[in-house]
């Protein structure tokens, strides 16, 4: 009875651990959606030349594994691959089960920047994806080393039309969808690259974008009389108030700011009084020396 329970206990374990396996060579096959940012980081449109005898462009003057296939862009970056429809990215990762054949074939050569483990590998022929990837890589993509040259398809062209976008009028990711559908009539052959494409499209816009917008209006829909009697109205400098007039606030707020102008214009308004009729103007009266006046026409009384 005890070998027979720890018979059933072996049996259990081994088949959790071939279903996780299988679970985790089944999920998250293709190309992820652009929101990766890599090393590269080019500041044009890149010299891309053709690969002779491959669909394949390859970039010699970027520090970098960079290529051009079937309408996209791809860089082998940090052991792992990524795909863009704009030269500079943003990069989307793509699993290694999903890396077209074309691209697996390219020669050792056109490796600007190859890895440690590519040494010793003929520069002529591929890298050894089989061996660096494992077994089970190389079993589901068995016969990605052998094809047919005169069958290869075409290269895709060149979306020259990015050229006009450098430095600050690089688009976003958004403006990068619209720009490709309107300028780039190419139709992908790979099905993985067509379906990454068609999910690129049907993702809506960042709402970022979209909170950016309604920032925007805020402003314009607030309330005047708010805008005139909150916190910032009284931040506002002085000369501005004078000009909006005292609607809207109460005289004691404004006495302080009027109070020497005011001095000035009594003084200008007293002193041809003062010429015309000198000690007698008592009719406006309240300053100091207004209250001396009667007193001296007083002594001359007497």
């Amino acid at each position: 009875m005890r070998r027979l329970r720890y018979g059933f206990i072996v049996l259990g374990l081994l088949f959790c651990l071939t279903t996780t396996a299988t679970a985790s060579v089944s999920v998250g096959i293709g190309i992820g959606l652009p929101n990766v940012s890599i090393g590269l980081n080019l500041g044009g449109y890149p010299d891309l030349r053709p690969i002779p005898g491959y669909p394949v462009y390859y970039a010699p003057n970027v520090y970098g594994n960079y290529f051009f296939y079937d309408g996209m862009y791809w860089a082998f970056w940090d052991d792992n691959w990524y795909a863009s429809s704009w030269y500079n990215g943003p990069w989307a990762l793509v699993d290694p089960y999903a890396v077209p054949v074309y691209l697996l074939r390219v020669p050792v050569r056109y490796y600007r920047q190859p890895p440690v483990y590519f040494r010793g590998w003929g520069p002529d022929r591929p890298p050894r994806w089989g061996q660096h990837w494992g077994r089970g890589w190389e079993q589901r993509r068995h016969g990605w080393d052998r094809w047919d040259r005169s069958r290869a398809p075409r290269r895709a062209p060149l979306p020259t039309y990015q050229r006009s976008y450098t430095g600050d009028r690089y688009p976003s990711v958004d403006q990068q969808r619209r720009l490709h559908r309107e300028s780039y009539r190419y139709e992908p052959k790979n099905t993985t690259v067509r379906k990454h494409l068609r999910e690129v499209d049907q993702r809506p816009p960042a709402p970022v974008q979209r909170q950016e917008r309604h920032e925007m209006r805020g402003p314009a829909t607030a309330p005047p009389a708010q805008m005139r009697r909150g916190p910032e109205h009284e931040r506002q400098a002085p000369m501005r108030m004078e000009q909006r007039g005292p609607q809207g606030v109460e005289p004691r707020s404004m006495e302080p700011r009027h109070e020497p102008r005011m001095d000035r214009m009594e003084r200008q308004e007293r002193m041809p009084m003062e010429r015309m009729d000198r000690g007698g103007g008592g009719e406006r009266g309240g300053g100091p020396e207004r209250g001396r006046g009667p007193d001296k026409d007083e002594g001359r009384g007497r």
